[in-house]
């Protein structure tokens, strides 16, 4: 049931209100549901008339994204805010989070080729590089020597293959938003000794967010059509990846675990010592599902955690923690880790969920305003959060290494620089950097274009010895510069910067008119 608080700016609030005010009156919860059963009826009329705008050739699949979109629907309008009870939530048992340190301990047997054999590499590939200013898919993105994330990820797996003399596939999930540029580049790896599968994650109605009625008018996607869409985040991976078919058809190959990673994290590569873990378990019991998890640092506060929940690991999202709680959930003294989305799932367990209808994932509601300034909300369901449907479930915590997530310009910096070495695709820490830790970049404005970006830096500064660079305003970088300590540069309005060809800048504040000053 629809409780009756709900938290501030929750959305659906005009309908969800109504609900709630009824709630107080005698016979409410009756009219409550008559209510809610109404609004579930007009949805469903809206999307049986989008349906029928459907192409034939569409019309199988249009069914299957609507028939999910409405029972995601349903289960919204009955679950209420914040979906924890604080009170249950505890800390995981000791041998419920594996230090990555023991797992590689056990070395690896000796027919490691056989166990890579029913490996599968899944890439989250859903997503659009808007947010760096670049049209397309991210995966298409440059990150070093003019690779893409996706020219990386295959040389990984065509290393493994070649190196191992196996058959590990790449599989890549996309979205209605990536499908057709991505395939087009999918040609050019055609001569790689690496298969590659594709399938699409749902395309779901947004809703308005106050009549809670799919924007839609019709199945197109274009013209005034293009915002009424979204895929529903990768929590979809299970429904889509089984509807496709493409989950039978590995089954049938052989295969018998997934690696899922987003296509953006350069430290998500296939780690021989976690797979063979999982195939060939101490205790003779396999897991299900193992979550990478790594070690909080300040940066991480919002993560999702790993909790002990009503006798379960479950993921804890910074969404579904009570208002009260949240600098608790932040703390990195309490809740020491965050999940990577580094995911080992079994293939035969995602058949049995999928076809039990057993997968149990918190709905993230995220609100979002149109172009013509229509709010509406997207209902969405994260991977991770299925960890509690599996049996035998495991987090490991991995070195911080093997999360290095490109979200922005001031990861692309780090990542192009000389602290990193690129070998088969794979990114390493530099010997020559004194410390394990990544430096903290903080690039402005100016930067968040990848083409800005790119135009601002002559070439990338050495970067070995840095430990923090803050970088504002109208800045650009001569070639041949050395970063050292902190390093913040800051053009005021109107001013501009120009560090000059072989500057090195050591514990500087550079700021208005290039005066360089002791820091």
């Amino acid at each position: 049931m629809l409780s009756l608080k709900y938290p501030s700016g929750y959305p659906g609030a005009k309908c969800l209100e109504d609900l709630s005010k009824a709630m107080t009156q005698d016979g409410a919860s009756q009219f409550q549901e008559v209510i809610r059963q109404e609004l579930e009826l007009s949805v469903k009329k809206e999307l049986e008339k989008i349906l029928t705008t459907a192409p034939s050739h569409e019309f199988e699949h249009t069914k299957k994204d609507l028939d999910g979109f409405r029972k995601l629907f349903h289960r919204f309008l009955q679950e209420k805010g914040p979906s924890v009870d604080w009170g249950k939530i505890q800390r995981p048992p000791e041998d419920s989070i594996q230090p990555y340190e023991k797992i590689k301990a056990r070395g690896l047997p000796d027919n490691i080729s056989s166990v890579l054999n029913k490996l599968v590499v899944v890439k989250l590939n859903g997503g659009l590089g808007t947010s760096m200013g670049c049209k397309g898919p991210k995966s298409l993105i440059g990150v070093r020597n003019e690779n893409t994330f996706l020219d990386l990820t295959v040389q990984q797996i065509e290393h493994l293959n070649k190196t191992y003399n196996t058959d590990v596939p790449l599989v890549l999930m996309n979205s209605f938003n990536t499908d057709e540029d991505t395939k087009k580049i999918l040609q050019k790896y055609s001569h790689c000794r690496v298969k590659i599968y594709t399938f699409n994650q749902s395309r779901y109605p947004r809703i308005n967010k106050e009549s809670l009625l799919p924007v839609a008018k019709d199945v197109s996607y274009s013209g005034e059509n293009t915002e009424a869409w979204y895929p529903p985040g990768h929590g979809d991976i299970y429904a889509s990846f089984y509807n496709s078919g493409l989950l039978d058809t590995l089954i049938g190959e052989g295969k018998e675990y997934i690696f899922v990673s987003n296509i953006d994290n350069l430290g998500a590569t296939v780690d021989l010592y976690i797979l063979n873990h999982l195939m060939n378990p101490p205790n003779g019991k396999r897991c299900e599902f193992v979550m990478e998890v790594t070690n909080k640092t300040r940066a991480d506060v919002k993560g999702g955690t790993l909790t002990q929940y009503e006798g379960k690991l479950r993921l804890v999202e910074i969404a579904q923690v009570p208002k009260a709680h949240v600098d608790e959930f932040k703390s990195v003294s309490k809740f020491k880790i965050f999940n990577t989305n580094n995911l080992w799932i079994s293939l035969a367990a995602v058949k049995r969920l999928q076809e039990q209808n057993a997968i149990d994932m918190e709905i993230i509601v995220n609100p979002k305003t149109l172009d013509g300034g229509l709010n509406v909300i997207q209902l969405e369901t994260a991977v991770g959060a299925a960890i509690k449907s599996f049996e035998n479930s495991l987090g490991i915590n991995v070195p911080r290494s093997r999360f290095l997530p490109v979200k922005t310009t001031s990861d692309l910096l780090l990542v192009m620089s000389n602290l990193y070495s690129l070998n088969a695709g794979s990114l390493t820490m530099s010997e020559k950097r004194e410390f394990p830790t990544v430096p903290l970049v903080k690039l402005g404005s100016s930067f968040t274009k990848v083409q800005d970006y790119l135009r601002r830096f002559e070439s990338i500064p050495d970067m070995l010895e840095l430990d923090h660079l803050t970088v504002s305003g109208d800045v650009t970088f001569g070639k041949n510069v050395s970063l050292k300590g902190t390093v913040i540069i800051i053009a005021n309005h109107g001013d501009r910067i120009d560090i000059p060809p072989g500057a090195v800048l050591e514990n500087k504040i550079v700021s208005g008119n290039l005066r360089i000053l002791d820091h």
